[in-house]
């Protein structure tokens, strides 16, 4: 991978600046290719790492569900997972190795709504053989960060 989209794939809030020095380029080369990765679609968008539970969202339910598919005679596995896929619940869909074709991640507002969008939504599409939903009940690391520091363990008083 290119050294600059690494970099702004740690930190995108990094200046060109900043860029610039740690890849020894003047920062106006470095605005240059970032624009160029942006236009030839390379770099799709910027987020936010949120840790919602320092936001307060008790109701913000993340779900992984394996869907088991047939595959299309003409579009494999494609066609299906793009229409999974453009979903609004849906942030993100893979095709996986293994016992299940695709992985889906899916946000809600409760157990109950991801329980809809299962059943009213993916289960009925054409080609979707069988669903297995996980609940995510913590998250410790979220896009290479890490949310939740433990604290330093305190020293116990040692005593002669």
């Amino acid at each position: 991978m290119d050294p600059l989209l690494h970099l702004l794939q740690r930190d995108a809030r990094a200046t060109p600046a900043d860029l610039a020095a740690q890849l020894n380029l003047d920062a106006d080369e470095v605005q240059r290719r970032i624009a160029a990765f942006e236009a030839d679609g390379t770099i799709l968008g910027y987020q936010a790492v949120i840790d919602h539970e320092r936001v307060g969202d008790g109701g913000f339910v993340t779900a992984v569900i394996e869907v088991k598919v047939t595959p299309e005679r003409e579009g494999g596995f494609d066609r299906l997972a793009e229409r999974i896929a453009g979903f609004a619940q849906v942030r993100a869909c893979y095709l996986m190795s293994g016992a299940y074709d695709l992985l889906v991640v899916i946000d809600g507002r409760s157990l109950r709504e991801v329980a809809g969008f299962v059943s009213e939504k993916l289960s009925p599409l054409g080609g979707v053989v069988g669903t297995a939903t996980h609940f995510r009940l913590k998250a410790y690391k979220e896009n290479g960060v890490l949310l939740a520091k433990s604290p330093a363990p305190e020293r116990l008083a040692v005593t002669p």
